[in-house]
């Protein structure tokens, strides 16, 4: 643990970040916030939370060796709390990035934050369980958590959780409430995939049709007739004007229970089918309209960023 904690330990910055403040009869104020974050490349790319770098209008790094400068928000996914923010330095240490998949249960990792700058702190544990799913702010499911006994103090939120060989396997987050005193951590797999995507385009790219839904029990009867693959879908509460699924007709009370070939059993599921690969991609949704089922052609837009 003590080699891995001076290994990592001068990759892993303190970031913090001022976000503007109006207030009624007064003048406008700048409030602050305090997370971590680490050094991925040698010319100053930081992997943090987004719950940590989110709106804010200037962002101020400390490294390890107590070097402080201003940093640049690169991208920002709250679907998966990732954000890449960038700092101009020299003699930068990147951390070194492992894979969350080769990982398993009971082996000892180290949460690792530097919620004050000047020192990193250390916290150990084991990993508890793995593959489960969190819900991010945007509402989406963050999908291959890691969850560790590791305590997650205050600050330490974008900082790194490193298995014993000192590679990086997930970014920690506290945004789920219940998750203070236990270490909940992004899997580092699903951090490069997003990282790649954030420092090329700044953006995840993300389907988008326009529903407003809920999810719903199908009755037995339906299911058995038609022989659907899942025993609940997505019912259709509204559909957003000029969205693609007010274009391709679907109306309220519809059920949503496919999309392609895929079962569709939630808002999670649709959610996770609609990636960037089907943006502008004529799909097909199979609908429970009534008793009928219908095959509804549909072209995924680009989910539109919100704040």
């Amino acid at each position: 643990m003590i080699r891995v904690a001076e290994q990592v330990g001068p990759s892993v910055v303190n970031i913090e970040v001022y976000q503007p403040q109006r207030r009624r009869h007064a003048a406008a104020s700048e409030a602050q916030g305090n997370g971590s974050g680490f050094i991925i490349t040698p010319d100053g790319y930081i992997l943090t939370n987004s719950h940590v770098v989110h709106s804010a209008s200037r962002i101020e790094v400390t490294l390890a060796d107590g070097r402080k400068g201003p940093a640049e928000l690169i991208g920002d996914d709250p679907d998966t709390d990732l954000a890449v923010i960038r700092i101009h330095a020299a003699n930068l240490v990147p951390a070194k990035l492992g894979d969350s998949q080769a990982i398993r249960v009971g082996q000892l990792v180290v949460a690792i934050g530097n919620p004050y700058g000047f020192q990193a702190t250390v916290t150990a544990g084991v990993v508890s369980a793995l593959g489960r799913s969190l819900r991010a702010r945007s509402g989406r499911l963050i999908n291959d958590v890691i969850q560790t006994d590791a305590a997650l103090n205050p600050g330490n939120s974008g900082g790194p959780l490193v298995a014993s060989n000192g590679e990086v396997i997930g970014v920690n987050t506290a945004i789920i409430l219940p998750a203070q005193g236990i270490c909940f951590a992004t899997a580092i797999n699903t951090a490069k995939f997003v990282t790649a995507a954030l420092i090329m385009e700044g953006r995840i790219r993300r389907g988008y049709i326009g529903v407003s839904g809920q999810n719903v029990p199908l009755h037995r009867r339906l299911v058995r007739y038609h022989d659907l693959p899942v025993e609940t879908g997505v019912l259709v509460l509204s559909t957003e004007l000029g969205s693609p699924a007010n274009q391709a007709g679907l109306i309220q009370g519809d059920v949503i229970v496919g999309l392609d070939d895929e079962p569709i059993a939630s808002i999670d599921d649709l959610h996770r089918r609609l990636t960037g690969e089907r943006v502008g991609l004529r799909s097909t949704l199979i609908v429970i309209r009534g008793t009928e089922k219908l095959q509804v052609a549909i072209t995924p837009e680009e989910s539109r960023s919100k704040d």
